[in-house]
């Protein structure tokens, strides 16, 4: 390139070189000059209007203007650097396209929106599952589209760790799965899956499990209460069905806790036990939770230690809090050895107010703890024999803290013990109303 612009360059200087000699010739040689530059920039000038005409006529962009020296080598250049472009640009449409084609063919509803929500480009699938018009639709803010508070809340959270169930706008009785992701600049992808039949799936199951509980609570009652009588006779009975009828006793009793707490997670999650709202003395809950626990550690005789540090009260449910916390600390007495330490802690900070239940038991390996509160998971099945637990605690635990806004936290290490903690947020914290003296 370097080797070219310099030829043209003696090729311009050897032309105005001829000129001027040419007009020395006629005695002129400033003219002659003049002249071969004038002839020079008409030249450029004409050049110049046929580069412009071409490139401002897209048809004529296949075929570049004939020209020799410089302006020839830019025609052709600019030329096969369009054919480049032409050619990038179709591998790229056909990219798109493809990845387009392919999107189109998901059964998962996908959504390209702005940092504002403008709506930019979906899928076949978002049409139908949420009513999207390609024609009117282009540009409309997708909380405008999407009138549900809760959608307009996580979207403009950016916290889009967990997925949001919804229901279709379009179609009431699709149960929908909205997961947003952040890309490019702050523009968000959205994906919403239709998870109606897992929905209905996970309805039947919760009936079900509702309603065998219910069915056997009333026989299971009966045999236990002539077991009860049993046992109290056991003395007139033959000793060979002594250890039949305790045994029989014992297991009675363990279906009977595990259909108690089957009925009870099953209010919790399917809405039956309404959350009633109303300041609870936490302070107080503890230490008759605590009472009671020392009770179940018996010859055991664990070491309890109560921390209060506000005195607070918290909004929310107080059976349903009973029942989560008793979990918390009668597990804390059922895995922790002979003479343990068990240290129940209430607290409050700028991020809201926390019981924590810490004990010096066995401990957990953390591979387990993501899945602890899940139904009848148990990180040491061979455990199960020793404690007589349900496997629903955790469980009950976790829904509870969902229906008051908040989360539970697991950490524990195997043979370091234990620590629950459960979160709630601050607005759930009441100032105590001061006592009116008389």
């Amino acid at each position: 390139m370097q080797h070219n612009w310099s030829r043209y360059l003696r090729i311009i200087v050897i032309g105005l070189a001829a000129a001027t000699l040419v007009g020395l010739y006629f005695g002129q040689p400033l003219y002659g000059l003049t002249a071969g530059l004038i002839v020079y920039l008409w030249w450029t000038l004409v050049q110049a209007k046929r580069l412009y005409q071409w490139l401002g006529n897209p048809a004529a962009a296949d075929d570049a203007p004939q020209s020799i020296g410089l302006w020839g080598d830019i025609f052709d250049n600019l030329h096969k650097l369009h054919q480049s472009h032409l050619r990038t640009q179709d591998r790229l449409r056909a990219q798109i396209n493809r990845v387009q084609e392919s999107t189109n063919a998901m059964r998962d509803g996908v959504i390209m929106t702005d940092a504002k929500g403008a709506m930019e480009w979906w899928n076949g699938s978002a049409e139908y599952l949420l009513g999207f018009r390609r024609n009117t639709d282009h540009g409309q803010y997708i909380h405008n589209l999407i009138r549900t508070p809760a959608f307009k809340t996580y979207f403009d959270s950016r916290d889009y760790r967990e997925p949001l169930e919804i229901l279709s706008p379009a179609k009431p009785h699709i149960h929908l799965q909205v997961q947003i992701s952040l890309f490019g600049d702050d523009d968000r992808l959205i994906v919403a899956k239709d998870i109606t039949r897992l929905y209905q799936l996970e309805q039947m199951r919760r009936d079900f499990v509702g309603n065998v509980s219910h069915e056997m609570r009333t026989p299971l009652t009966v045999i236990s209460g002539y077991l009860e009588t049993l046992v109290d006779n056991a003395e007139d009975l033959p000793p060979k069905w002594r250890r039949a009828i305790n045994t029989m006793s014992a297991q009675s009793s363990r279906m009977e806790a595990l259909i108690t707490d089957l009925i009870l997670l099953s209010k919790i999650e399917t809405g039956e036990q309404t959350v009633n709202d109303s300041p609870t003395d936490v302070n107080l809950l503890i230490e008759q939770i605590c009472h009671d626990a020392k009770a179940l550690s018996g010859e055991k005789e664990h070491e309890f230690s109560i921390n209060v540090k506000d005195r607070r009260l918290l909004k929310g449910d107080e059976s349903q809090l009973r029942s989560a916390f008793s979990n918390l600390i009668f597990n804390a007495v059922k895995y922790t050895p002979a003479r343990g330490h068990i240290t129940v802690t209430w607290s409050a900070d700028r991020e809201g107010a926390h019981l924590s239940v810490k004990d010096t038991g066995i401990g957990v390996d953390p591979i387990h703890i993501p899945r602890l509160t899940e139904r009848f998971y148990r990180a040491d099945p061979s455990r199960h024999k020793d404690t007589g637990g349900t496997g629903l605690g955790l469980a009950i635990v976790k829904h509870v803290l969902l229906n008051h806004d908040g989360n539970l936290e697991i950490r524990s290490h195997i043979g370091e013990g234990s620590e629950f903690i459960c979160h709630f947020p601050r607005e759930r914290l009441v100032e105590r109303v001061p006592e009116k003296t008389e």
